[in-house]
């Protein structure tokens, strides 16, 4: 990965390693956390269950794989020193927290209060990724191309079968607690940052969000950095499957932005089509039929993927990235992703393969 720049964030579940019971001991674990890369820190999330760890801004694949890899293995390491494990998941495997955790009065009060029964058992664990580009207004155009790649993105990442020890039947339940909020789903097009904006800032007048940074889009112009931030993946089970999350957003941005300087149009994608196409990512993963959102039609799983590595091939061959993504992505294919090995391996099960694999080394 060598021209657009790439930073990676991943939130886990801190939970009892026995039962799969969420704990609410982040502040042990981030107390614990020791050394991480130059730039990498972690973070506390909405509850007190999850904990995040964000890369430095990196730009080889080499780099973004040890930076997670590293911070993976450091709050395992703070885990396991507070009593838990930390669970590479998108929803919880094990039953929830019975009563709600007392709160500082701070900005995730604030969400509590607004969204109450909303988000109150809201513990869903996603991987961001933030990919450099020039400008907010360049960064709402990328924007308005990705819709179409999305729930590939969404296939190649799905890691959350189990919610309180029930098999949901989706492969991302996560994707499915996500609807239940406003501003969730394909970011609408804008011609503009301002005029994108202006649509937060009117959600947030009408009391759908609390703030300009509280839109649950898959993908949208970054509220903090210089970024298009693509927020659709679970956070996968492995470091490689968050490796290839990584890969394939900077090349699919890149190959917007090869677009835009082109000249050439986005696709058009009707929002209800694109809504389906979501579904089907979330409720087959790669497993079965994805949907094209262009065309509106079902495809397999395989075909849409490669047409994906397709679609990005120049701009992963510029960055060097193209042996990896082929090599990752096949694997995928064949094994399944997270949500796959956590049925494979049961409920009775699942917490400790994704304890174990949260932490493994990557293979690439």
């Amino acid at each position: 990965m060598e021209s657009l720049t790439v930073g990676v964030e991943e939130e886990f579940l801190l939970a009892d390693p026995d039962s799969g019971r969420p704990m609410p001991v982040v502040a042990e674990v981030l107390a614990a956390t020791g050394p991480l890369a130059d730039g990498a820190a972690v973070h506390r999330e909405l509850r007190a269950t999850q904990v995040e760890h964000a890369t430095g801004v990196c730009t080889r694949w080499a780099e973004v794989r040890d930076q997670l890899t590293r911070g993976r293995q450091a709050l395992s390491s703070a885990a396991a020193s507070a009593g838990c494990a930390l669970l590479a998941t998108g929803s919880p495997v094990g039953a929830l927290l019975a009563a709600a955790e007392p709160r500082p009065p701070d900005r995730y009060a604030r969400i509590d209060e607004h969204y109450r029964g909303l988000v109150a058992d809201y513990e869903a664990c996603g991987c961001h990724v933030h990919v450099g580009v020039p400008d907010p207004d360049t960064a709402i155009a990328v924007v308005n191309r990705l819709a179409r790649w999305l729930p590939a993105l969404l296939a190649l990442s799905a890691n959350s079968p189990f919610d309180r020890g029930r098999d949901t039947g989706l492969h991302s339940w996560r994707t499915a607690q996500q609807t239940r909020f406003p501003g969730s789903g394909l970011c609408p097009p804008a011609r503009s940052h301002a005029e994108h904006l202006r649509l937060v800032d009117s959600l947030v007048t009408c009391g759908a969000l609390v703030d300009r940074k509280q839109t649950f889009w898959l993908a949208r112009p970054s509220p903090r950095y210089p970024t298009v931030e693509l927020r659709v993946a679970d956070v996968p089970l492995t470091v490689d499957g968050a490796l290839v999350q990584a890969v394939l957003s900077r090349a699919i941005v890149a190959t917007a932005l090869d677009e835009l300087a082109r000249g050439v149009p986005a696709d058009p994608l009707d929002p209800q089509i694109g809504a389906a196409a979501v579904w089907a990512a979330a409720r087959h993963g790669v497993t079965g039929a994805l949907v094209d959102p262009v065309h509106a039609r079902p495809l397999p799983a395989a075909r849409t993927v490669r047409g994906l590595l397709s679609y990005v091939e120049p701009a992963l061959r510029l960055s060097g990235d193209y042996q990896l993504a082929h090599r990752l992505v096949s694997a995928i294919l064949r094994d399944g992703t997270g949500s796959v090995a956590q049925r494979r391996a049961g409920l009775d099960r699942a917490v400790a393969l994704i304890a174990r694999r949260t932490a493994a080394p990557s293979e690439a």
